[in-house]
């Protein structure tokens, strides 16, 4: 019975989070519209931008099937948020690059972006923090283990 519990909450955080940030934060249209795998795909993209970037290295990282990963993209490129690169060295693989305008889009609005984040943590202390972190990461790693 708990973990309907647990999971009932999770899913709940989820939809008012949603609601947060289409009803607070003033975003354009164009970044609310992200789903919650395009931002993590973007997060880790701004945040290891001296680094080159591919499809399985964000498989990895995600933990998220091959097939997730490449109809985000799909999506990702059709939206014109990202583009993908031809490697030289190998080309087989495409190194996945952020559109000028979506990084621009992102760097006005970065204040705003933590401003939602600050707010939804309030009032937690950092060892809350870092509890809540490791559970949910045992979390992940529980469900991990059961898919394979």
């Amino acid at each position: 019975m708990q973990s309907k519990s647990v999971l009932f909450e999770i899913k709940s955080l989820e939809q008012e989070i949603v609601r947060f940030i289409f009803s607070d934060i003033k975003l354009p249209d164009s970044l609310k519209m992200l789903s919650p795998t395009q931002m993590q795909i973007i997060d880790y993209i701004l945040k290891n931008q001296n680094q080159n970037i591919y499809q399985k290295d964000l498989e990895q990282v995600l933990n998220l099937r091959r097939a997730t990963v490449s109809g985000v993209l799909c999506t990702m490129e059709k939206n014109n948020l990202i583009t993908r690169v031809i490697n030289e060295n190998d080309t087989r693989v495409k190194k996945i690059i952020l559109n000028d305008n979506l990084k621009q889009n992102l760097q006005k609005h970065i204040k705003e972006i933590m401003k939602w984040e600050n707010k939804i943590i309030k009032d937690i202390s950092k060892e809350d923090m870092q509890i809540f972190i490791k559970v949910i990461k045992q979390m992940k790693k529980n469900i991990e283990y059961t898919n394979n």
